[in-house]
């Protein structure tokens, strides 16, 4: 049968117009588009070239291409890719807009699941891997930021760049090619979640199916309990808990979720429930958690919670022009900047400095700032001055709470994986120069960092930097 002229149409930027800024990445962007020609709306993950070629991503690009094309629209789990196209900057993903965004989102929403709503999306979830498992696809980074809720509220797995195809007539992932080790060898970088690796990664780089059933019940644990089982202010810390199986649960934690979360967090990746099944996944499904569960129909998804969600239809206005060009992209861009969650900020007070502070008051501060969810990272250090701030590398731009504290530091911390990233280290070299209101530079003796505060407060945080630095290293502050 022939596919209609629009389906084997050639594609472009042009075809569509482009809206909302729905994700970042470390080098992509994915938009809300909508077809001119039929109205129908997508998310358009957009990737600039000169980003992959820079951050050596092809293979991460081409990998998810490969298995969003292998998953195709046969199974309803999945985020399916209609076309694929690009211009002389950028290439172009169109995929299916998961209307009701992530399941993060709603655990971060609602703190946890009733066991009802853990039931249903634990299953599906373990169907969705069936699926991938049979067409020979490990995720290897499956996390709630990955697991996205469709306008029907059934789940949409996405993101496949860390994805590994098993190569045919094999049936386990453990003996990989020279290219797919170099692969595992960037992983553990783990730009992304560090939560959610399984020990295997950790130790030899090594992956295979059970790799996703780890992360399975990481993420039944997060669903139950509104929080991550491997927790800690640093990623080494956190994989050290992951390699010593070192978790807690919390008080009311469901007892048969309880009994299948610990079936799955196995260290030994055959041991885990599920991964020796001749019928992929029986000993699942027969587990105490689905008792009662038709699994050739799940039926309509439970209600998250008895509060109503009220999430509004996003609507790209009808006077935007097709086409995604630098003015658009930055437009859209700044559209976003509003949205991040920063903290209320006072100035400070002009005739007093940031570090004019008696003992009493430090205590008295210091005590009101353990409620602060980033006074974990500042070795009770007193914070003087935080807020997100883009700290730029090259290219690319990470955004970053950052944490001005006496001492001296100045910490910053990724706010979405609550993760220590980093410390500009202070010396009497150190020295704060604004470019303007946004944009402003930290030079240390061996690095100069670019930062941009997207609120504006460049020249403020140059201010209290100084004083800071007046502070500890008054010599230098008067030689300057």
């Amino acid at each position: 049968m022939t596919p209609p002229v629009e389906e084997v149409r050639k594609r472009s930027a042009s075809d569509y117009v482009f809206g909302k800024v729905l994700g970042e990445g470390s080098f992509s962007t994915v938009y809300l588009a909508k077809d001119v020609h039929t109205n129908k709306e997508y998310a358009i993950k957009v990737l600039k070239k000169v980003h992959i070629i820079r951050e050596k991503k092809t293979e991460y690009v081409m990998r998810e291409k490969e298995v969003l094309m292998l998953l195709g629209s046969s199974c309803q789990y999945f985020v399916r890719l209609y076309w694929t196209f690009q211009d002389a900057e950028r290439l172009y993903f169109v995929l299916t807009y998961a209307k009701n965004g992530e399941l993060l989102k709603q655990i971060d929403k609602h703190q946890c699941f009733n066991i009802e709503c853990t039931r249903y999306y634990a299953a599906e979830l373990v169907l969705a891997l069936e699926y991938l498992h049979s067409k020979g696809i490990v995720h290897r980074d499956l996390k709630p930021e990955n697991v996205l809720f469709d306008e029907n509220w059934h789940i949409l797995i996405t993101d496949f760049g860390s994805a590994k195809i098993v190569k045919e007539n094999t049936e386990k992932c453990d003996n990989e090619t020279e290219s797919d080790t170099t692969f595992h060898k960037r992983r553990n970088s783990f730009v992304g979640t560090a939560q959610f690796v399984s020990p295997e990664m950790l130790t030899d780089t090594s992956s295979s199916y059970a790799s996703d059933l780890w992360a399975l019940g990481c993420i039944i644990y997060q669903i139950v309990s509104g929080l991550m089982p491997f927790r800690g202010p640093s990623e080494y810390l956190i994989f050290q808990k992951i390699l010593n199986l070192d978790y807690v649960y919390p008080e009311g934690f469901d007892k048969t979720a309880k009994d299948l979360v610990e079936k799955l967090l196995v260290i030994v990746p055959n041991k885990r429930l599920g991964a020796t099944d001749v019928k992929p996944y029986t000993s699942i499904r027969e587990h105490e958690l689905f008792i009662g569960l038709n699994w050739d129909n799940l039926g309509p998804p439970p209600r998250i919670s008895d509060v109503s969600d009220n999430i509004s239809d996003i609507i790209i206005p009808d006077n935007l022009e097709p086409g995604l060009d630098e003015a658009t992209a930055s437009r859209l861009q700044l559209d976003l900047l509003p949205l991040a969650p920063t903290p209320s900020r006072k100035k400070s007070q002009p005739s007093r400095k940031i570090t004019d502070l008696s003992p009493e008051e430090i205590e008295q501060r210091l005590e009101a700032q353990k409620s602060n969810p980033y006074h974990v990272f500042v070795s009770s250090n007193l914070i003087l001055k935080q807020g997100l701030i883009d700290k730029k590398k090259g290219l690319f731009a990470r955004r970053r709470m950052f944490l001005l504290t006496l001492g001296p530091h100045l910490y910053y911390v990724d706010p979405v994986t609550m993760v220590l990233k980093g410390e500009i280290p202070w010396s009497g070299g150190i020295r704060a120069e604004a470019k303007n209101f946004k944009i402003f530079f930290v030079h240390t003796p061996n690095r100069k960092y670019y930062l941009e505060d997207p609120e504006g407060y460049a020249l403020e945080w140059c201010k209290v930097i100084e004083e800071v630095k007046a502070y500890y290293f008054p010599e230098q502050s008067e030689a300057k």
